[in-house]
């Protein structure tokens, strides 16, 4: 299993965080390898992902389900690989710090199964963090732009 948080303070009030993080459309493109996705409904949605895993070039898609919304605080999702063997879960935690200030969190867990899944966990184990890190910084980033 491979995990990652990252926590950064944005410089705008929370409910500016939580209209951006609760709405997928506004920060889909910024994930790491994002190709392009469809939503099938406000809680479902599929995405295509380009990367490198190891030595791979893979396309990988992948199911994203959102499993609550607790306003103006946190964005709950789980993942599921539909071209490869792996799930996972993740969040955007959002806490205020003043009325303009907020410190929000992402986390990711993922883990591969099947017969792929001991040679994929080691090497997923460093991606994850920097991916989570990476899609932290860049939704923060985008706030900051909008709301600034």
């Amino acid at each position: 299993m491979a995990t990652g948080t990252h926590t950064v303070e944005v410089p705008v009030g929370i409910e500016h965080v939580w209209d951006f993080v609760s709405d997928m459309e506004k920060w889909a493109k910024l994930v790491p390898g994002y190709n392009a996705h469809e939503m099938i409904d406000d809680k479902h949605s599929t995405w295509t992902f380009k990367g490198n895993v190891g030595v791979l070039k893979k396309t990988v898609e992948v199911e994203i389900i959102i499993l609550e919304w607790v306003s103006p605080s946190k964005v709950t999702f789980e993942l599921k690989g539909l071209s490869d063997n792996f799930t996972g879960n993740g969040y955007f935690l959002a806490e205020s710090m003043d009325a303009e200030n907020t410190k929000m969190t992402g986390f990711l867990e993922v883990i591969a199964g099947g017969l792929a899944g001991p040679v994929l966990n080691p090497i997923f184990k460093p991606i994850v963090p920097k991916a989570t890190q990476m899609l932290t910084d860049r939704v923060a980033n985008k706030i900051k732009l909008v709301h600034v």
